[in-house]
């Protein structure tokens, strides 16, 4: 089974996409701190990581960055969520593998996840 890491301040948002991806036979782990997410990440060794924008005083775009520099974080599909926030240039190296606009159509967010894990295997 394929293990998602979800990271959202938003507890409803979590909720959600752990409903989403667990009815669509995805394992989901969740996270409410990004400061907390390098540590998981560590532990929980998720095949891909969806990760929000504007996590209170950090920025998604700077940890996805941070990842896609780690040796043992750069194959990780990251996949960057928000409502408000351009995550720049998509295929520039520390950019994110794809992202999704919120409020997000569920198709949509399915179909990037399968495409990012289809592509890392």
């Amino acid at each position: 089974m394929r293990r998602i890491l979800a990271v959202d301040d938003d507890k409803d948002i979590l909720d959600i996409i752990r409903y989403i991806l667990e009815e669509s036979g995805y394992e989901v782990d969740v996270l409410a701190d990004g400061a907390k997410l390098f540590d998981h990440v560590k532990n929980y060794t998720p095949d891909l990581i969806l990760l929000d924008i504007m996590l209170g005083n950090l920025d998604g775009r700077e940890l996805c960055r941070k990842l896609k520099e780690g040796n043992d974080t750069k194959a990780i599909p990251v996949i960057l969520v928000s409502a408000s926030h351009n995550p720049g240039k998509l295929g520039q190296e520390g950019a994110p593998n794809d992202f999704i606009a919120k409020p997000f159509d569920i198709d949509d967010l399915l179909g990037s996840i399968s495409r990012q894990l289809n592509n890392a295997a």
